[in-house]
């Protein structure tokens, strides 16, 4: 097939990383208070979320040592819904996979399905809380704050859904998404939220802004008076920093692999312009994809294929590598059965390539644009297609590393994963 060549593009963003992490964990934290009335020795439970935030582990290492220097007791618990195939040993093993243990965070980690009820929301929806962190003295939060990849509010990923999804443990994740799926999943966020701080079982939260290059921007202190507010204002700062795919408009997007490790739906719907119920182009600042193809799940999701379903095509190997149980569980409890559908799979890449070209409403196969990159969080560095020349050389944040050069295919039909260090 006559496909137009390619260039690698290196994609500038802002470079916003903090130097010293600890640190900057250490200013924050002192200056919050968080601690005041605690008697010394009081156990203080350190909520951390399954997503791939760069740096958590020494992020969460330097909450640790805070709280030991102000005579506490720490320990970390799993602040995680449906998880790790929703039980305690998978979920702690995830966090395991992060490089948090008790040898490397040198306190406990205590990790159960276990929950307390804090009564109801004025919707009648019940709240729940880790019994763990409900038996302790206080809790505190660790949690990236991003957009969500379900839905468009004024709150979004962050303290306030770690409080409701994450706290709750799979016994909240299902009931909340069940009222989400008629209410509105900010609703329950917001309500829920609102029923676990009136528990006054919450010393505040640290929350961790990255930036376009997957580096940790900003790390904040957030005291409970005021938490919804300025998790507002943390969210409209983080979605200005966002990266997005370099063009208006893109007919075949190619991605080298998802994973929740990289997205919670497997892939950035905000980047690639989906919903998790099958909706193409849902979001109207995102660039226009017609087509996703997949090529690979990411080592870092063991087997979790959540996110496929959004895809138009994918490998056969995605297929061979998931591991159904925790796919399916993760899915339903989120209420996003459409996530998991299987879409047309080939066995080489070749053959993805050429059956989509034709559907994208082109005649001519040389006039179909590409653009791929690693993943929906890695944006610096990806492959356009040489018929979008003229997207790159008008844009000043895109610089043309390498080509116009041909595709490339093994002897069976496959391509090599796209080096993304050739061009940093």
């Amino acid at each position: 097939m006559n496909l137009s060549k390619l260039y690698l593009v290196r994609q500038t963003f802002a470079d916003r990383a903090i130097q010293d992490i600890p640190a900057e964990v250490q200013k924050e934290l002192s200056g919050a208070g968080f601690g005041a009335g605690l008697a010394p020795g009081s156990s203080i439970a350190v909520g951390v979320g399954s997503r791939g935030i760069s740096n958590i582990a020494l992020i969460a290492r330097a909450v640790v040592d805070y709280w030991k220097s102000q005579g506490m007791a720490p320990f970390i618990f799993p602040a995680m819904g449906s998880h790790g195939a929703a039980t305690a040993a998978g979920q702690a093993d995830v966090l395991a996979h992060y490089g948090i243990t008790e040898a490397s965070m040198g306190c406990p980690i205590r990790s159960s399905l276990d929950v307390v009820s804090l009564g109801s929301t004025a919707d009648g929806i019940e709240a729940f809380l880790d019994r763990n962190a409900f038996e302790s003295d206080g809790v505190m939060l660790v949690g990236r704050v991003k957009w969500h990849t379900d839905f468009q509010g004024g709150i979004e990923s962050g303290l306030f859904k770690m409080m409701a999804i994450g706290l709750g443990k799979f016994a909240g994740a299902q009931r909340y998404h069940t009222y989400a799926y008629k209410l509105g999943l900010e609703h329950i966020i917001r309500s829920v939220g609102r029923q676990v701080l009136k528990s006054g079982k919450i010393l505040g939260g640290l929350a961790i802004l990255e930036d376009a290059n997957h580096r940790t921007g900003q790390l904040t202190a957030v005291p409970v008076a005021g938490m919804e507010q300025r998790e507002e204002e943390l969210l409209k700062l983080v979605k200005s920093w966002m990266g997005k795919i370099p063009a208006p408009e893109v007919d075949i997007l190619i991605l080298d692999e998802i994973g929740k490790n990289i997205s919670g739906a497997g892939m950035d719907t905000k980047v690639v312009n989906r919903g998790v119920q099958g909706q193409y182009n849902p979001w109207p600042d995102t660039p226009q994809i017609h087509r996703i193809f997949l090529r690979d799940l990411s080592d870092n999701t063991y087997g979790n294929g959540v996110g496929l379903g959004m895809a138009d095509v994918i490998h056969q190997r995605i297929l061979d590598q998931i591991d159904w149980t925790p796919t399916r569980i993760n899915s339903l409890t989120a209420s996003t059965p459409a996530a998991i559908r299987t879409p047309v799979y080939y066995n080489s890449d070749r053959e993805c390539i050429e059956r989509m070209v034709p559907t994208v409403g082109k005649l001519d196969p040389a006039a179909v644009t590409f653009c791929r990159a690693k993943n929906s969080l890695e944006l610096r560095v990806v492959e356009m297609s040489a018929n979008l020349l003229g997207e790159i050389e008008k844009n000043p944040a895109l610089a043309i590393v390498d080509g116009p050069y041909d595709w490339s295919f093994d002897g069976a039909g496959n391509m090599s994963r796209l080096d993304v260090g050739k061009g940093l």
